[in-house]
């Protein structure tokens, strides 16, 4: 299992939303390059980067925070929030993002999802955010009735990279991970899944680890913010 620390931008901004709530950010810095520098600095393999506003906006919002990340580092980076369409999945693909997270266009495009996975191998992932078990998008502000086990079969032969599986519930609260959603969406399909919301401790993440069924990796904020979780301890675990 592979750790992916996140950075979460919001107005130029590395922040933490509590459930998904703009209205709830705190704000952990305000250099998004220095923070990305930091977790490669401790061995991060890879970044998990959201822009939030763009989220919300349907385009790129936070793009200058992400070009200067990144130029900081050279560990690859996976990116979503406002990408919706091919050329935005161009654009940041050429920019040297390594994966584009396709979440919104998954649900209300995915013709687009498969034409990307098939033009670009291996760069694209789809991004299922869930609130008990159902589907939400546009930055989580729009619940739908979809499934999130379904959604993510739809695309088992789309050739997509991976699954972002996001339990909105727990993002942010710091209150551990959905291991059984995130165990039986895995178990339900041959794609590679990360989790993600929730994961607090190196017992969420051990938790995770041995779920039941191989977990691609899990993403964390919070905790490596508050110190609550010590990315080159956590990263020596998830290898055991």
């Amino acid at each position: 299992m592979i750790l992916y620390p996140a950075i979460d931008l919001k107005d130029g901004q590395c922040v933490r939303l509590f459930k998904g709530d703009m209205d709830k950010a705190t704000v952990f810095g305000d250099d998004p390059a220095a923070q990305a520098r930091a977790f490669a600095d401790q061995g991060a393999e890879w970044l998990h980067l959201v822009d939030l506003n763009g989220a919300f906006a349907g385009r790129p919002v936070n793009g200058a925070a992400v070009e200067a990340i990144l130029a900081a580092v050279s560990v690859p980076c996976q990116l979503g929030g406002g990408i919706r369409d091919m050329a935005t999945i161009g654009m940041w693909l050429e920019k040297g993002l390594a994966r584009v997270i396709l979440g919104t266009v998954a649900v209300e495009d995915p013709a687009l999802v498969r034409e990307a996975a098939r033009a670009f191998p291996g760069q694209v992932a789809v991004g299922i955010d869930a609130r008990n078990g159902r589907v939400a998008t546009r930055g989580w502000a729009d619940q739908t009735e979809m499934q999130a086990t379904d959604l993510a079969r739809a695309f088992e032969d789309a050739g997509v990279a991976a699954i972002i599986y996001t339990d909105i519930d727990r993002d942010g609260a710091m209150q551990g991970p959905n291991v059984a959603a995130t165990a039986a969406l895995a178990q339900a399909v041959a794609i590679p899944v990360i989790a993600s919301g929730g994961v607090s401790s190196l017992d969420d993440l051990i938790s995770l680890r041995e779920c039941g069924v191989a977990l691609d990796g899990a993403i964390s904020g919070r905790a490596l913010y508050d110190g609550k979780l010590d990315l080159a301890q956590a990263m020596k675990a998830l290898k055991g």
